[in-house]
């Protein structure tokens, strides 16, 4: 009851305000001298402006506003509100033909009662702010971005205790001097280093959108000046962060784009109160996709994994965070057809997540071509009869950058698996089964931030094979986003290509991640060691016979090529006979034959 006795109070007060005005609409018309018989008709149509604005004030909602909170938006309604009132009051009065009713305190009695409800409002949200910032009581903090970004992020920073803004520092330089809700614009990034040694600033906070070039300038600037960066936590991260506290800035804050816009009505019809079956669950897209999956309201998740330690972890989590959700954990290995086979049968899924595979490209290029070609390719094989022999209705495997124009043993195995895949739908007509491409993920097992890292944290030398090398990046939620919305839109055979951004170059990334440690490169050199065997200097996500169509979705698109014409049983059995330890010159020439865009760097 204690809401309705304050919304009571509120309306209340706006009642008596409204009163208070029309009182002195009548002042202001006659001077401050009423005569007795206008001070007579001032009080009998008194209760006129009291329904029209009271009705008005009650339909707009006017009374749920909290002052000490008034915003734009509150005003806004405020204003609707009082026209419409005073509308009312006017059909009102001229309705009753009052006699020598002076029709100027119509038009006054809407403004004085907007100018002293407004006035309330703002005088109560000036008297709170007053109050919470008399005196700082956190740790001062600098903002980094333009007037227009910091405008956004002060509120948030407002109420909180643990840090104090004391200055803005924005990229333009033309709003060097100016102020904006107390706070100065002290200077651009280039003066950072001297701002932050003047203001005794803890920590400064970027504001500015991620993936800009203000992120990465303002990086490089707070390094210098000793000073740990920050940033607001994204949308996401609010349930699991301390009450939306400012953290530490990441790599994904400095390479980042804009954030995936999903089809979340088709994907809940796809996923919600199926049963879906993730192969590599326990890998880093693998264990994204599931995550993102059991977001989905999935009755039935199946999880297979051939790392025991992996699922166990995935287990743990899965069963925290959706106690609800019906999660189906085994070990098993995609080589071994009759196992998937039986576990496909038992559980039916509805649809077939295919991410196990071996990755690593100087490890499968050497001492292990066999074994990329068992797991990649006669895994996709099994994963995707297995799904088209238990009727699920699609099956996305998720390809790489690195199975367009491959130079390398993995990238041509990948590539092998693509066709694969499109043969097998030839055989289930029931199924839609589609591959998706994209490049390197950022912090996934194997990639290069986690070895950088490493490096940094024993003091370096952050080992770069090229300095002209690039790659493509994504963060392993989008990877995982997308891999789920191509399943949703995929048609039979079509291999999706993401829209991957702009190529970032490795040693780029090494100084972000230098600098992101607090250091400089005098500290942690950078060396560079060449390329290695079946390494390019850049990534490609289409062959050199294939281009895209669009798709719905706008970082999709279709990569249109020739069909292939994949003679299965002689993969399968050329596999099989190869031996436990094939030549890797027998190996790389067979490759060559399947895969005729396949140049092999030996």
């Amino acid at each position: 009851m204690r809401w309705l006795k304050s919304n009571l109070v509120a309306f209340g007060l706006d009642l008596a305000l409204t009163a208070l005005a029309w009182w002195f609409a009548f002042w202001l018309r006659f001077n401050f001298e009423t005569p007795d018989e206008f001070h007579a008709m001032m009080l009998e149509t008194s209760i006129w402006p009291l329904l029209g604005l009271g009705f008005s004030l009650l339909g707009w909602r006017v009374y749920r506003h909290i002052w000490r909170y008034t915003s734009v938006a509150e005003l806004t309604r405020l204003v609707y509100g009082v026209v419409l009132g005073g509308l009312l009051t006017t059909a009102l009065i001229l309705m009753l033909r009052v006699p020598f009713f002076p029709r100027s305190v119509l038009l006054l009695h809407p403004m004085l009662t907007l100018l002293l409800l407004g006035a309330v409002r703002v005088g109560a949200r000036l008297l709170f702010t007053q109050q919470t910032q008399g005196l700082p009581t956190g740790k001062p903090l600098l903002i980094i971005g333009s007037v227009q970004d910091a405008a956004a992020a002060l509120p948030a920073l407002r109420g909180l205790r643990l840090w104090s803004p004391t200055g803005i520092i924005s990229p333009v330089a033309a709003e060097k001097g100016r102020s904006l809700q107390g706070l100065s614009v002290l200077g651009t990034l280039a003066e950072l280093p001297r701002i932050a040694e003047r203001t005794a600033a803890a920590a400064a906070l970027v504001v500015s959108a991620p993936g800009s070039d203000a992120r990465r300038d303002a990086l490089m600037g707070a390094s210098d000046a000793g000073l740990p960066l920050l940033t607001m936590p994204r949308p996401d991260e609010w349930l699991q962060n301390d009450a939306g506290q400012p953290r530490r800035i990441e790599l994904e804050d400095l390479l980042g784009r804009t954030p995936v816009a999903l089809d979340e009505k088709g994907l809940s019809e796809l996923i919600a109160g199926q049963t879906v079956l993730v192969t590599g669950a326990g890998g880093s897209i693998g264990s994204e996709l599931c995550r993102q999956i059991a977001r989905f309201g999935v009755s039935k998740l199946v999880c297979v994994d051939v790392s025991e330690f992996a699922i166990y972890q995935l287990e743990q989590e899965l069963r925290q965070a959706h106690p609800q959700m019906q999660g189906f954990y085994y070990t098993a290995n995609v080589r071994e057809q009759e196992r998937l086979l039986a576990i496909g049968q038992r559980h039916r899924p509805a649809a077939v997540f295919h991410a196990a595979a071996y990755k690593h490209v100087p490890l499968m290029e050497s001492l292990n071509e066999i074994e990329a070609l068992r797991t990649n390719v006669l895994g996709t094989l099994h994963a995707a009869r297995m799904a088209g022999h238990c009727g699920a209705q699609r099956f996305v495997l998720i390809s790489t950058d690195k199975a367009v124009n491959p130079t390398n043993v993995m990238g041509a195995s990948k590539r092998l698996a693509e066709q694969m895949m499109q043969a097998v739908a030839v055989e289930f007509e029931a199924t839609r089964f589609v591959a998706v491409r994209f490049g390197n993920v950022l912090g996934s097992s194997g990639s290069v931030v986690p070895l950088f890292t490493s490096q940094i944290a024993r003091g370096g030398p952050v080992t770069v094979t090229h300095p002209d090398i690039v790659r493509y990046f994504m963060t392993i939620p989008e990877a995982a986003q997308l891999v789920l919305q191509a399943g949703l839109v995929g048609l039979t055979r079509h291999i999706y290509v993401l829209d991957m951004g702009e190529p970032v170059k490795i040693v780029e990334l090494a100084r972000l991640l230098i600098r992101l440690s607090g250091q400089t490169e005098q500290d942690v050199p950078i060396a560079f060691t060449g390329l290695r065997p079946g390494e390019k200097l850049y990534e490609e996500l289409l062959a050199n016979d294939e281009t895209t169509e669009p798709t719905p979705h706008p970082k999709l698109r279709v990569a249109k090529g020739a069909p292939s014409q994949l003679d299965v049983d002689a993969v399968v059995a050329w596999v099989r006979d190869a031996g436990a330890l094939p030549s890797a010159e027998s190996t790389r020439n067979w490759l060559q034959e399947r895969v005729p865009e396949y140049l092999a760097q030996h």
